[in-house]
């Protein structure tokens, strides 16, 4: 209870100096007085960048706190607050975007100033996307089980598990069979006694030499504070005790918001019953008094406000200040009189009294019922005014159906939605999608997954009029930004600059398609397949095609988040589609995908993705006209490699000692990609090779032959990728801020008559 209480104390603590930090950062980023313009590019940029680094500190905490605190209705102001604050991020991210015309940013001299890591830098993924969202994405999927008999499951498995031996067996024979060969070529010359003892003893005594040559080297590193102690590379009790108290904490979290869900439905229903007809009967007497009015003033009864204009709250929002005086005061005397609805506030202030006396670290975090009250009351008033005047609030709804039943467009869109999909289900459509291989289930990767080190020399290279290449890092810091945190959230979406499509471009290998599957588990995303070569002979003719994006987009709405994956943009616009391609019709999406994204909406959680290793094959205008933000992705540098190397062999099963130079390894490895890099390990680090380290630990020097039958990405084609980069709209923007030749926005009208003048 003790810890409880020290933790819940910790992070309300926390959440006041967010709150604290956000108040002083609202007033510098929202002043009273506007600023003046700033002239300076730099001086502006330095600002945003300065911003956006404090508010990204603020984002960290709110999901820290947000993520810990047990109490409903403290957890949903938080919220709100949290969605707020990344929404800013994102639109001061576009602002940079805009002012520095490029996607990646390097603030090493903010982080200095800020005395803050590289780390603190990187975008946490709220953790509320899985916890709270399974639950309602369960719900809005279909299950799609196809019904099996017991014979046939036992079939399968059968099946399965006869292959599954006959893999060992045929490993096992293959092992027999070397072994047999190795001793089968050995000298079988017989060894006297004393010879065969001296070579026992050579052996065993340069063992037990070596073991304590590196138990006496492990030692004195410790000592030194080199390497870690082997006692506290195992998580310690403290670590063991906060993880225990966090997967304790949301189960407080689950079984408080359950609790205070059914609170606010029995409460929602005691207000009905209660203050339901006397907030009727209130609304009516002041709806009458206002019509009463308006006649003695005008000498005729008023329209009465449509509902697209508000309805009857217009009534009390036209209302000039004297009147809405008298009515508050009558308001007021109405409830002195009225002995009820006394006696309810003393009741209700007497609790309060009662809760005020109660200490902070004894009160309990379930949820406050007199806030819930004063939400209820509010919502329920707006369905009373709803039902008071009904006859007349049925008009305009009436008048809107007449309204729609007319137009050549709307009857060709129902007579369309008939003939494709009106009458069929959710699920079949789903089952159909998966059938044909358009709906995949995404792999289990997550975006921490992705390895890279952060740019140290960005800045610096900035400074010297050097354009440098992202890091890895910074390809997963963007995507969180334009991708995740939209695709997470309805309400961060909504806030959020709208981005329908996103290219990710860069050398084969370097994790495009894992980026993919990575943003779909991190926020639960359907996975949509339109590759060129995956739709290659589905759906044959126009009318299959258009049935084919029809089915597609209706689904990603409806069981949205969504991603649309199009592999191998590039052969969508083909300069000249090749001759072993011409029977795929790789084109055959370039008219009509194009106008799908007018399909998708503000609201619409549905996101476009494309990736291609070779956008040089493509017409530009048309790639660019497709998707609005274009991502490259370069190789990874010596910093990223290096983390690439250590993580990948470790998740393995390899173990790091001296005698593996990965320092080596990442300098010997420059221009492969990640993918080369686990191709590698993967032929290396075989089970064998795992069980055989202690006696024989890794070298660097058993990764250098797999590595060499590889082709690496030569330093042409990555200028090749920046020079096709520089082509497109954002690179055309940069080129020409870098040179001082970037040109003014046209000036028409009578502005530019007046300016020629001049």
């Amino acid at each position: 209870m003790t810890v409880a209480l020290e933790g819940r104390q910790t992070y309300n603590e926390l959440w006041a100096e967010a709150q604290v930090e956000l108040s002083r950062l609202l007033i510098e980023d929202l002043p009273a007085e506007p600023p003046r313009p700033e002239k300076d590019r730099v001086v502006f940029f330095q600002r945003l960048t300065m911003l956006y680094v404090r508010y990204i500190q603020i984002f960290r905490q709110l999901e820290r706190v947000y993520d810990q605190l047990v109490h409903p209705q403290k957890r949903q102001v938080i919220r709100v607050i949290l969605d707020g604050v990344i929404g800013r991020v994102l639109e001061l991210k576009n602002e940079m975007v805009e002012k520095e015309f490029s996607e990646y940013h390097y603030m090493d001299d903010v982080l200095h100033d800020l005395k803050l890591r590289p780390a603190d830098l990187e975008i946490p993924i709220p953790r509320y996307f899985l916890t709270e969202c399974n639950k309602e994405l369960q719900e809005q999927k279909p299950v799609m089980i196809k019904d099996m008999s017991q014979d046939e499951a036992i079939k399968i498995i059968q099946v399965v598990e006869r292959a599954r031996q006959g893999r060992l067996r045929a490993k096992l024979n293959k092992e027999s069979r070397n072994m047999n060969r190795m001793f089968s070529t050995k000298d079988t010359e017989t060894l006297s006694a004393d010879v065969a003892a001296v070579c026992i003893q050579k052996v065993w005594k340069g063992y037990i030499a070596r073991k304590k040559t590196k138990i006496a080297r492990d030692e004195e590193m410790i000592f030194l504070g080199m390497i870690m102690d082997p006692k506290y590379r195992v998580p310690c009790p403290a670590e063991i005790t906060a993880q225990a108290n966090e997967v304790h904490t949301r189960t407080k979290q689950t079984e408080y918001e359950e609790d205070y869900q059914k609170s606010m439905e029995a409460i929602t229903r005691q207000l009905r019953d209660v203050e339901g007809h006397d907030i009727s009967k209130t609304m009516k007497d002041q709806i009458r008094q206002w019509f009463i009015e308006c006649r003695d003033a005008t000498g005729s009864f008023p329209d009465y406000p449509d509902e697209e204009d508000g309805g009857s709250a217009l009534i009390f929002a036209e209302k000039n200040p004297q009147q809405l005086v008298e009515e508050i005061a009558a308001k007021e005397e109405e409830d002195t009189n009225n002995k009820p609805k006394g006696k309810e506030e003393k009741k209700e202030k007497g609790k309060k009294d009662k809760g005020k006396k109660e200490d902070e670290t004894v009160r309990t975090q379930r949820h406050e019922v007199e806030l819930i009250k004063e939400e209820k009351r509010k919502v329920i008033e707006a369905d009373i005014r709803a039902q008071v005047m009904m006859g007349e609030s049925k008009k305009p709804q009436i008048y809107r159906l007449i309204k729609l039943q007319g137009g050549d467009k709307v009857q060709m869109l129902k007579k369309l939605c008939t003939f494709f999909t009106y009458s069929r289900t959710l699920e079949s459509l789903c089952q159909e999608l998966v059938e044909q291989g358009l709906l995949k289930k995404a792999n289990d990767v997550r975006l921490q997954d992705y390895l890279g080190d952060y740019s140290y020399l960005g800045t610096t290279l900035r400074q010297n009029d050097i354009e440098p290449m992202p890091s890895l890092s910074d390809v997963r810091q963007v995507l969180t930004l334009y991708a995740i945190l939209p695709l997470g959230s309805q309400v961060v979406h909504e806030k959020a600059p709208l981005i329908k499509a996103i290219l990710l471009t860069g050398p084969g290998g370097v994790g495009k398609k894992m980026l993919v599957h990575a943003i779909c588990r991190e926020t639960r995303a359907n996975l949509f397949d339109l590759s060129p070569l995956n739709t290659a002979g589905k759906y044959p003719g126009k009318s299959g095609l258009a049935m084919m994006l029809h089915i597609v987009f209706k689904v990603a709405r409806l069981l949205q988040p969504s991603v649309i994956w199009i592999g191998d943009a590039e052969k969508m616009f083909y300069k000249k589609v090749p001759k072993e391609e011409k029977d795929l019709d790789p084109k055959r999406l370039k008219k009509d995908l194009p106008k799908c994204l007018k399909l998708i909406k503000g609201e619409d959680r549905v996101l476009i993705i494309g990736t291609t290793s070779d956008p040089l094959s493509a017409e530009i205008k048309s790639l660019c006209k497709m998707y609005s933000k274009i991502i490259l992705i370069p190789r990874p540098d010596y910093g990223s490699r290096y983390i690439l190397w250590m993580q990948l062999i470790q998740k393995q099963g390899g173990e790091i000692t001296e005698s593996l130079d990965i320092s080596s390894l990442a300098k010997i490895s420059d221009g492969y990609t990640p993918g080369h890099m686990v191709q590698v390990i993967q032929a290396v680090v075989t089970k064998r090779r795992i069980l055989q380290q202690a006696n024989r630990p890794l070298t660097a020097a058993e990764f250098v032959a797999p590595l060499a039958k590889f082709d690496p990405v030569f330093q042409e084609e990555e200028e090749a990728l920046k020079n096709w980069y520089a082509k497109t709209p954002l690179g055309k923007k940069r080129t020409k801020a870098a040179t001082g030749k970037e040109e003014e926005a046209p000036v028409k009208g009578k502005d530019a008559k007046k300016k020629g003048k001049k």
